[in-house]
């Protein structure tokens, strides 16, 4: 019951959405380095605040504490894997099976999908003089994470990337741009009072990365936008936070300690707290230096900025054993670039920018760009990451003229939902002459589309306690699929048996789930139940159940889209 009365006081804090269905050049300064070493009830505060959303527990050291000396290319291990919860809550999003976590038993394989490139691709690139680096043909006009969102309040497409700079530019830096589109597809760049007769919003700053997060869940109107922008300051990379009512004019707040270029945040919203990724560059020694990242995290995003130190201490992760290697560079020790997450349905999503090299030095006397790739990894605590696939999710081109030929990264707010469909934005570079030119491409996925349970078998689920009524699936379905409930015990509940579901067929993204006598779950509320999916010939990406027939999930929907609520969660 305590774990009940925690859901409802996390959807009802929580946020309310719902839906229908590099730097400009080939420099990369990088950091100093280490060295060598049921029904409404009262909302009740959990008594154990370890416990999470969905059942977890969180080790009573938070964070963990983690040694570089041994875990620095390790990657992760998310420890709610090797120890789940006895009854996993699956009240809040959509249910998908990118982990074993809901699983007990299953004949059915798991594979992964990857997003299609848009065919128009790229959807912005650079036309204005400020777009521009340097003299000899360079040009930026890309997020550097920055952000891609979908505000609903005013229905639109919003983009804040970075532009080359061209006269507006600090020691060779880029400038803040921002752009708008009605389709997500075709960009306009608006006539903005910051810098007259431009789409600047942010300039005056020797910067690297930034992120632009809407936050809607913040309820001061003037606080609503937020950036992390990462500059230097008396020649140190900080962090330097600002806000603002409407993404265009910003006010500066708090700045960090000592960071590194490439450095980002997102915000945890099913633990409330901001996460400042922080990139670290840790000697491991004379001849190898490893990329990795530093942890902070703060309810408060001032006094996480002020607190944001990169240290070894906060030491988080490096390279996971298994990267891919440069085909062209073999003996280059892959590494982690960067890290994006956005809160998706019920667990957080994290986009890898993996390095492969080569190093600046080659790229400039072999003319290639350095390597970047977008990886993806989920995490169920929003600190702990799990990369069961090492393919890119968004890679480079074999193409050496194609937009994305060298090099591509993540951006802040993806995924957008669009119907059925996930919107990727991704900046992507190719060499022009011996210049860079780095543009902004789109990449498109099924709604939960990321991992599928597929062929003909059974998948049988752990414990699960539940709130809401009505039983809906996201599946491929070539054959037909049937769903059991069982008891807590094991065993079959009367009227919820396979012979009496109604037959599911086809491919829809939201299907209703029924029973001959049961069209909904009512007479099983409050009881944990074991789902059971007998699956011939198809596809399985997750399974919820909803409050109501429309099918809404409480689920986070990552930057939004159009028919979402503009709260953030996934609910009327």
């Amino acid at each position: 019951m305590k774990l009940f009365k925690y859901l409802c006081f996390v959807v009802a804090a929580a946020v309310a959405y719902s839906c229908s269905d590099g730097t400009p050049s080939n420099a990369d300064p990088e950091a100093p380095e280490s060295p060598t070493p049921e029904g409404p009830e009262e909302p009740e505060i959990p008594s154990d605040p370890n416990l999470l959303y969905n059942g977890i527990k969180l080790p009573d050291v938070w964070p963990p504490v983690r040694s570089y000396t041994s875990d620095i290319e390790k990657g992760m291990s998310p420890f709610y894997l090797e120890t789940k919860p006895e009854v996993i809550n699956i009240s809040i999003g959509r249910q998908l099976f990118v982990d074993d976590f809901l699983i007990k038993s299953t004949t059915l394989k798991r594979v992964f999908h990857y997003p299609e490139l848009y065919a128009g691709n790229p959807v912005l690139k650079a036309d204005k003089p400020w777009e521009m680096t340097g003299t000899k043909g360079a040009s930026f006009a890309a997020p550097f994470s920055d952000g891609v969102w979908y505000d609903e309040s005013e229905q639109k497409f919003k983009m804040w990337y970075m532009g080359g700079g061209g006269s507006y530019s600090v020691n060779g830096a880029g400038v803040m741009c921002y752009a708008e589109s009605t389709d997500g597809i075709n960009w306009t760049k608006p006539d903005l009072s910051i810098v007259k007769g431009t789409n600047i919003v942010d300039y005056n700053s020797d910067r690297d990365a930034s992120v632009v997060w809407i936050d809607k869940q913040e309820e001061n109107s003037s606080k609503r936008y937020k950036m992390f922008l990462v500059e230097r300051v008396d020649s140190k990379w900080r962090y330097t936070y600002k806000t603002s009512s409407d993404g265009k004019i910003w006010r500066e707040t708090a700045n960090s300690k000592d960071i590194a270029d490439r450095s980002t945040v997102y915000k945890n919203p099913f633990r409330n707290n901001w996460v400042f990724s922080m990139r670290h560059n840790v000697r491991i020694n004379a001849s190898k230096l490893v990329r990795a990242r530093d942890y902070n995290e703060n309810e408060d995003p001032v006094a996480g900025t002020k607190n944001a130190e990169a240290q070894l201490g906060a030491f988080w992760f490096g390279p996971w054993p298994n990267e891919l290697h440069h085909p062209s560079y073999p003996d280059v020790d892959p590494a982690i670039y960067n890290l994006d997450a956005t809160p998706y349905e019920s667990l957080m999503l994290g986009f890898f920018s993996v390095w492969a090299g080569p190093e600046n030095d080659v790229c400039a006397s072999d003319n290639v760009i350095k390597r970047n790739q977008v990886m993806v990894g989920y995490s169920r605590d929003g600190y702990s990451w799990y990369r069961e696939d090492m393919n890119p999710f968004i890679p480079v081109s074999d193409n050496a003229v194609a937009w994305n030929a060298g090099n591509v990264q993540s951006v802040a707010g993806s995924p957008l939902i669009v119907n059925d469909k996930l919107y990727f934005y991704v900046s992507g570079r190719r060499l022009d002459n011996g210049n860079e030119v780095t543009t902004t491409g789109l990449a498109t996925l099924r709604r939960d589309g990321f991992v599928s349970m597929a062929g003909s078998g059974e998948l049988t689920t752990n414990k699960l306690q539940f709130a809401g009524k009505f039983f809906f699936v996201n599946a491929k379905i070539n054959g037909s699929l049937k769903v059991e409930l069982l008891n807590e015990n094991g065993e079959v509940i009367n009227g919820f048996s396979k012979d009496d579901c109604n037959l599911i067929t086809g491919d829809n993204t939201k299907n209703l789930v029924t029973w001959t006598s049961n069209q909904s779950l009512d007479s099983i509320q409050g009881k944990n139940i074991i789902v059971k999916f007998y699956l011939d010939d198809g596809d399985l990406y997750s399974f919820w159940i909803s409050a109501d027939e429309s099918g809404v999930s409480q689920g986070y929907t990552g930057g939004g889209g159009p028919g979402c609520n503009v709260n953030g969660q996934d609910k009327k």
